[in-house]
This record gives C-alpha cells, sequence and structure tokens, in this order.
C-alpha cells in the first residue's frame, strides 16, 4: 500500500496524527511540520531522544534568533539561586497558558517572552513602558498569565517583606533566561511541543491544579 501522504512511497508506519500509515520519510520530513503529532507517538519519541543527544550549538541561528535571544543580557549563575522561585513563577504562568489551550506550541511561547522582554529591556534601558509589537491573541493571553503572576509576586513581597525587592531587571533576566531555556528545548519545527512537554513534566496535571488552588508565591 502507498503512504497516505506523498501516495509514492510503500507505507512502514502507522502516524497517530492522521491514523493512517505513511512512509518513513514522511513521517520524518512532516513531523511536528504538518502534523500534529502526539506527544506519545513512539517515532516522535525516538526523534526527540536523538535530537537531545545532537550538540545545541550545531543548529545554526538566524539574526532574528539571535536578537530575540538577547545577547545584551547578561545572566550570573548567583541569579540563578536568587531568583529560582521568580524562575519557576514564569514556568508555571507557561505551563498554566499551555494547559488552558492546546493549541499553543512552543513557538508562541518563544514569541509572547520575546515580546514581554522586548517590554522589560525597554523599562530597564529608558524607563519607558512600551509595549513591544501586537502579537496574536493566544499569544497575548500567555503574556497575561505572566503579568497576572509577576503581579501577584510583588503583592506576596509587598505583604511578607513590607516593600517589593523585584527589580524590574530581575524580571528581565528571567523573561531572558526563559526564552534562551525554551530555544534549547525546542526543536524548531512549526508545531513543536517539545519545550511545552518539557513544562507539562515540571509541573504534572495533579500539581499544578494544587498550585493554582492555592495561589501560593512565596518570594
Amino acid at each position: 500500500m502507498p503512504c497516505s501522504l506523498c501516495e509514492t512511497r510503500k507505507e512502514k508506519r502507522f502516524c497517530p496524527a492522521i491514523h493512517d500509515r505513511i512512509c518513513p520519510q514522511c513521517c520524518g520530513e512532516q513531523r511536528e511540520v504538518t502534523l500534529d503529532c502526539p506527544s506519545d507517538c513512539i517515532y516522535l519519541q525516538q526523534a526527540r531522544e536523538h535530537e537531545s543527544e545532537r550538540p545545541r550549538h550545531d543548529r545554526e541561528l538566524t539574526e532574528l534568533d539571535r536578537e530575540s535571544l538577547f545577547p545584551n543580557v547578561n545572566i550570573e549563575e548567583a541569579f540563578l539561586y536568587q531568583q529560582e522561585n521568580l524562575l519557576l513563577g514564569i514556568s508555571f504562568a507557561l505551563a498554566k497558558s499551555a494547559r488552558a489551550d492546546r493549541n499553543l506550541r512552543d513557538s508562541d511561547l518563544i514569541a509572547a517572552l520575546v515580546s514581554l522582554g522586548k517590554t522589560h529591556e525597554t523599562l530597564v534601558q529608558s524607563g519607558l513602558h512600551y509595549d513591544a509589537s501586537a502579537i496574536n491573541p493566544p499569544q497575548q493571553a500567555v503574556i497575561h498569565e505572566i503579568k497576572t503572576m509577576l503581579a501577584e509576586y510583588r503583592e506576596v513581597e509587598q505583604k511578607n517583606r513590607g516593600y517589593v525587592a523585584l527589580r524590574d531587571s530581575d524580571i528581565l533576566r528571567g523573561i531572558v533566561f526563559m526564552t534562551r531555556m525554551a530555544h534549547t528545548r525546542t526543536n524548531g519545527r512549526p508545531k513543536s511541543l517539545a519545550f511545552i512537554e518539557f513544562l507539562f513534566q515540571q509541573f504534572p496535571d495533579k500539581v499544578a491544579k494544587e498550585e493554582q488552588a492555592s495561589r501560593i508565591i512565596v518570594p
């Protein structure tokens, strides 16, 4: 039987994305490009394992990629320890957004992070409140979730410490760190969910529901 996609090569594997049989070449070429591959697909899992073994530096970055990584923002190792709760809060907000909208892809989270990062970069450099270029509603929802978390974080600091210690520069570095992590976790395909699934592993559904119910953020 021919592959249901190319209709020329012989089918050799079942594709759960289209519930039909396809050839290995179409599987490799269309995986997370035109196909919405479910996370339990064995061929997707095998590809992820192979990708994780490749050095990250072997992926060529475009000028746009480099710019979205905020090369001028330095993140010291000490920051990761000092602002661990901030990073967890941003990660949780991303995971929550992805669970609320199952149509989100890695690229959506990255676009939201980059947009929010540019806003805070302008704020830190010039003191101006400037929203970066408009993005689509789902990505705006991700930004809203992160902003909500940040507002709650500062409210808890004010309540527990009597003052707000979190600086705009800390938020910028936290967002940049998560942006860079997202780039290393995703495979860059249009429909990639690798970074989102990484977030889900950090915040399993049961844990996420408990966190949402408590709404506790401890600075």
